[in-house]
Order: C-alpha cells, then sequence, then structure tokens
C-alpha cells in the first residue's frame, strides 16, 4: 500500500509505516478461531432454547450470546495505525481518523502504571485526538517496544512540529530509537525510564508526563 504525496511536485510515493505495537497478523489466527467458537455457542445456544421456547425466540437468544464476542473479534482485526508522511491514520470497525502531526495543537506523553504499564503518545489536532502506543512493561522487566523505524518516523514527523512539547517528544524517541539499535539495557532506555518515573509516584490513574520530565528521559 503507497499513498500519494500532498505535494504535486513530488514524484516520490509516500510508504506507510505501520505503528501497531503488536502486529494484527499475530493474533489474526486467534481471532479467527474466537469468532469461529462464539458462532459454535450462539448455534448451541438456540437449539437449546428452542427446546423450552419458540424459534423467533431462540435465535434472539443464540444472537444475543454470540454476537458481542464474534463483532469484537471482527473490530480487533479491522483495527490498524499507520504514519504516511507526517499524517497518523488510525482504521476502526466503523469510520477512520486522520491526524497530521506537523499541525498538532497538543503533544503528550502518558503512562499507566500498572503490573503491566503501558506508554502512549497523545495527539491533539484541533478536535480530534490520537493515541499512539510507545511500549508496554512488565514488573519484571519484560515488554515490548515499537520497532526502529516507527520510532524513527514518529520522531521525524514530531519535529516538524513547531511545538516545543512536540520537539521534546521527538527528542526522547531518537534516544529511544539509538538505545534499542545497539541493544542498550532497559535502564538507558528513556521509555523504561518514564515508566519508572511514573511508578515511583504511585499512582494509579494515568499519568501525564511535563515537558520538563520528558526532558530529563533525553
Amino acid at each position: 500500500m503507497t499513498v500519494e504525496p500532498s505535494n504535486p511536485g513530488d514524484s516520490q510515493p509516500v510508504s506507510p509505516v505501520g505503528l501497531d505495537l503488536v502486529a494484527p497478523e499475530t493474533y489474526a489466527p486467534m481471532l479467527r478461531r474466537l469468532a469461529l467458537a462464539a458462532v459454535g455457542v450462539g448455534v448451541g445456544a438456540t437449539l437449546l432454547a428452542a427446546l423450552l421456547v419458540s424459534w423467533p425466540i431462540a435465535v434472539l437468544i443464540g444472537f444475543v450470546v454470540g454476537a458481542p464476542t464474534v463483532g469484537y473479534a471482527m473490530a480487533l482485526r479491522r483495527r490498524r495505525m499507520w504514519l504516511a508522511g507526517t499524517t497518523i491514520h488510525a482504521r476502526r470497525l466503523f469510520g477512520a481518523r486522520h491526524v497530521d502531526l506537523a499541525v498538532a495543537t497538543g503533544v503528550e506523553i502518558l503512562v499507566f502504571p500498572a503490573r503491566l504499564s503501558r506508554i502512549v503518545l497523545r495527539v491533539t489536532a484541533g478536535a480530534d485526538t490520537q493515541i499512539i502506543p510507545l511500549a508496554m512493561y512488565t514488573d519484571s522487566g519484560s515488554g515490548r517496544e515499537l520497532h526502529l523505524i516507527g520510532l524513527r518516523k514518529l520522531a521525524d514527523a514530531l519535529a516538524s512540529c513547531p511545538l516545543a512539547a512536540a520537539v521534546a517528544v521527538s527528542s526522547m524517541l531518537v534516544h529511544q530509537l539509538r538505545a534499542e539499535a545497539r541493544d542498550a539495557g532497559l535502564e538507558e532506555r528513556p521509555l523504561y525510564r518514564a515508566v519508572q518515573l511514573a511508578r515511583e509516584k504511585d499512582y494509579v490513574s494515568p499519568i501525564v508526563l511535563t515537558d520538563g520530565e520528558v526532558a530529563t528521559l533525553c
């Protein structure tokens, strides 16, 4: 898939870069099995209910039992997020959202502290807000981080934004990129240090890092 550049004078297409922390292809087979199992449970519930009530009511019961799980699996399979140029594209079950980082009006780093802590980038552009997952870490120090190309493209896109917060986050992502590239320990990776910083505050609710805190992570 390629996206044509916005500048008519530029003949080079812009290649989109996936920003999913876990590639959808990884869990697609599991979601397919989950959907099939939900359909089976719904059919079973319909047949069982038909022994006690009329068929229309039995079908309705089977639908209520199986449909939510099938819908959830379909929603997860459809969800995608990618970056093309400076624009974040997020596809959902119904519709899609497009947020241009170059004209962002708000850029923040959020940490969700828990046994499995998540750190995300929250970007606001006008009335639109988009969350981009950056990493997640367990208490034991294991976890998953956004791939190198995604970090590089995000950092470049944020650097095009005039906001000081965007430039600070871009710098932090560059340091994270360098740490991942040389396979540095977790203590040397800004995203992990951000999670540690949030855990030290002993808050349960999501924490928004200040510009000063982001700067200390570089």
